[in-house]
């Protein structure tokens, strides 16, 4: 109370806030001035502006009649740019620097805490302003002298040379044709930094006209610097409680929290962060920590949180990297954003950190040199890729910053098995984006491991096999006892005869499940997944029950129908590679992870009116036996049934074709004048997913 009375209040200001200009006022700071420029004798030439760049560049004039201008200095550096010639591309056409160009840069990002206040008759009128630039003084002239005084210099140089010596250095010029750029390599060059820095420059400069300080129309202008209405339907933004206003006057600056170290404690305490819903926290966590084991996760989410909830939520932000969790790559990266170092859009940096993360489900090390050969990025947004999850080793390359979290694949088997579905299908577009070679694809050896191994023991893989079966079993028998007493309703009127059934004998094959997961031998001592000494789920010569072989083959048949509707031509091992990705969409616990090997798959393929097309590939070819097997739909019902079906004939006695026999061939077998377009359609349509 008694520094309020030592410092009473004087007098009390009513504030409007105007709005005519807002989104329009812009401050210039200029450089202190020489004396012989003064804010009374200083008149502007010209002006100029790039309204995207919020780039400004003005022209003022300088009184060369002051007593502190130095003539003599002046005429020196019109003689060095113009030289004695005068011409309308002169740079000073007096022969005397009479006037000063200044280009300006944007003083602060964020503007949004200032205003221009203008005070009249007791009222305080505010304009928040839209942009603050600084005016330098531009030496554009300088370097029109240093070419003017190389021209000098070349001229002197080559007019005492002949003619015989101007014919003796006469040299062979190579003429060299581009080829035409490719979808992929145009891309890159519009995401390049120096395609941006282009466009910035082939912005065209809008004139304007300057008004002087005592001009009407100038007076006409600063009236909208004063509020159009002073009631309070017009102010409702200065309508707030005080701390609202405060915040309002002084909201926090987006440079200081870019500062601050990155941790969960910078952004929100831990009592601010567990008010906030399960996924923002998992979000806000990996955000700052970009590396994190489940364990230390279910930790700092706080005791009595939901393991499953938390893991179903991770999953969303996060991807499994050596049984640890790493912050998705368009989390750091949103759309619309660029790098801070070169300018590169966040796609192409989502992609970059993404090579990086699988190179590290692949290896503990990673060499940085081979990722800037590959990802083409520049060495600042490499290295801020690689100390997000991975630590330098002198001599050795970039070791992953955490150890194998083993725990956490025996614990979570179908997490595991789901996440290398996604990292399968990263792994086909990094392919596809970087034309990635064997020895990028293939992980290095190292000498000494110190970390656990990548591969899982065959032991342990049994153990996870198990665990999966505990899980499914419950419901696996729900189904067959629901089925067993469906038919006890039907056949309720007629006793089975037991010894009179006939069972089809089928041949024992000695052929592996298709890999259609990470745990392999899953029917070690097993039944389809089932000890035969649990519950009373008997197999009928070690197979499942005929309801659940039906709905397996329903789901199969459904899948392969709707992909070959989509993709006409696919080898198994496309093939293979696509049903994978199906199944990491698919819930837990579904039909399909029952086990389904190649023959069952290329069964379901031709009972789906699909055709194995023998394509004559030559001995030496380095494909996979799966990539030598090429189905295709016969029938589709669509306009190129009969285009395709002739196409499918001719790579049937020859793996490569000319096109000029294919468009002759089709003309020939279908009826019809095809052009070269035409035939590029057909083909397009047809193998799209091989040629």
């Amino acid at each position: 109370m008694a520094n309020e009375e030592d410092d009473p209040i004087i007098q009390e200001i009513d504030v409007f806030l105007a709005r005519s200009l807002l989104e329009k006022l812009y401050l210039f700071q200029y450089p202190i001035r020489p004396a012989s420029m003064t804010y009374d004798d200083v008149t502007h030439l010209s002006a100029k502006i790039k309204p995207k760049q919020q780039k400004v560049e003005l022209e003022m004039a300088i009184d060369t009649l002051n007593p502190n201008y130095c003539r003599s200095k002046g005429e020196q550096i019109a003689l060095n740019v113009d030289g004695t010639c005068t011409d309308e591309t002169s740079t000073y056409s007096s022969k005397l620097m009479d006037k000063q160009t200044f280009c300006s840069s944007q003083a602060a990002s964020n503007v949004s805490r200032y205003a221009a206040a203008v005070y009249k008759k007791g009222e305080l009128h505010l304009t928040p302003l839209h942009g603050i630039l600084q005016l330098r003084p531009s030496f554009t002239y300088l370097d029109k002298a240093d070419a003017k005084h190389r021209e000098r210099e070349a001229a002197n140089e080559g007019g005492d040379s002949s003619q015989d010596e101007a014919e003796d250095d006469v040299k062979q010029i190579t003429v060299r044709f581009s080829r035409p750029e490719t979808e992929q390599a145009r891309q890159r060059r519009v995401q390049s930094y120096e395609f941006l820095q282009k466009r910035q420059a082939e912005e065209h400069w809008v004139h304007l006209h300057y008004y002087g300080l005592k001009d009407s129309r100038s007076e006409h202008e600063r009236q909208y610097l004063f509020s159009q209405g002073h009631g309070l339907a017009e102010n409702t933004e200065l309508i707030k409680s005080p701390s609202e206003y405060l915040m309002m006057l002084m909201p926090p600056s987006v440079e200081e929290e870019n500062d601050k170290p990155m941790a969960p404690s910078n952004v929100l305490s831990m009592a601010q962060l567990r008010t906030l819903p399960l996924a923002d926290q998992i979000k806000i966590l990996m955000k700052n920590v970009k590396v994190m084991p489940f364990a230390n996760l279910l930790s700092l989410l706080g005791s009595g949180t939901d393991a499953t909830a938390v893991l179903r939520c991770v999953q969303q932000v996060a991807l499994l990297v050596q049984g640890n969790w790493v912050v998705k790559s368009d989390v750091l990266y949103p759309k619309d954003t660029s790098s801070p170092h070169s300018g590169v859009p966040a796609e192409v940096l989502c992609r970059g950190r993404d090579f990086v993360m699988w190179k590290f489900t692949q290896d503990r090390w990673v060499v940085r040199k081979e990722v800037a050969a590959v990802t083409k990025l520049c060495p600042e947004d490499v290295k801020d890729f690689l100390e997000h999850m991975s630590v330098a080793r002198i001599n050795k390359g970039w070791e992953f910053m955490l150890p194998y979290d083993e725990d956490f694949v025996k614990k979570h088997p179908d997490i595991v098995q789901r996440q290398q579905m996604l990292w399968m299908g990263i792994q086909a577009k990094l392919e596809k984006v970087y034309n990635l070679l064997k020895e990028h694809l293939t992980p290095k050896k190292q000498e000494a491991q110190s970390a656990h191994p990548l591969l899982v023991s065959g032991e342990q893989r049994v153990n996870m096999a198990k665990a999966k079966v505990k899980q499914n079993y419950g419901q696996l028998e729900k189904e067959f006892q629901k089925q067993k007493a469906e038919m006890k309703s039907n056949d309720a009127s007629a006793k089975m005869d037991v010894p009179n059934i006939r069972i089809k004998e089928e041949p024992v094959s000695v052929e592996e499940p298709m890999d259609t997961s990470a745990h392999e031998g899953l029917n070690n001592g097993l039944v389809n997944g089932l000890h035969p000494a649990q519950g009373s789920m008997d197999p009928v010569n070690g197979h499942l029950p005929g309801g659940c072989i039906d709905r397996v083959a329903q789901e199969l048949k459904a899948f392969v129908s709707s992909t070959f509707k989509k993709q006409f031509v696919l080898t198994l091992s496309e093939l293979k590679r696509l049903f994978n990705l199906h199944l990491a969409s698919l819930p837990p616990g579904h039909t399909l992870f029952s086990g389904i090997s190649d023959k069952m798959l290329q069964d379901m393929v031709l009972d789906t009116g699909c055709k194995q097309i023998l394509v004559p590939f030559p001995p030496q070819t380095a494909a996979s036996p799966d990539e030598l097997k090429v189905y295709a739909l016969w029938e589709a019902g669509d306009t190129y049934d009969q285009h395709r079906q002739v196409l499918l004939e001719i790579f049937s006695k020859n793996y490569r074709v000319r096109r000029n026999v294919i468009q002759n061939q089709l003309s020939q077998e279908c009826g019809e004048d095809l052009n070269k377009q035409e035939v590029d359609r057909v083909l397009k349509v047809s193998f799209c997913s091989l040629w």
